[in-house]
């Protein structure tokens, strides 16, 4: 698997299509004609097709070949670098930080405007 993105729509789609696979076998008149087999054939063969798709994901995860212990060490560095970034990202947020040519261009801004004549009508 190349993607890194988590297909949560493969795992939100097993249970409908169990449920199809359930529906199919309750019905009434049962597997008697081969359209109701041949729609239980097709709605099992989804299923088990999007199993195999769920499982060869969850395989292939990042940091699946982690113990818990190992992930739960992961996680808490993670935390204290989060943690640590966002007190660096406090730290910076409070600083007052001025540009000496911003400075400038207020006060040139300022006396351009005293020395304009006022328009008198």
């Amino acid at each position: 698997m190349t993607s890194g993105v988590f297909p949560i729509s493969l795992y939100e789609e097993l249970l409908p299509k169990l449920v199809a696979i359930l529906e199919l076998t309750q019905q009434p008149e049962g597997m008697a004609n081969p359209q109701a087999k041949q729609k239980l054939l097709q709605a099992t063969n989804a299923f088990k097709n999007a199993i195999a798709q769920a499982k060869d994901f969850a395989i292939n995860l990042p940091g699946g070949e982690l113990t818990i212990a190992e992930q739960d060490d992961v996680i808490k560095m993670l935390e204290t670098l989060k943690e640590r970034k966002r007190a660096q990202l406090a730290e910076f947020a409070s600083r007052n930080v001025t540009s000496s040519s911003m400075a400038n261009d207020i006060k040139m801004e300022i006396d351009s405007m005293a020395s304009t004549p006022a328009n008198r009508d």
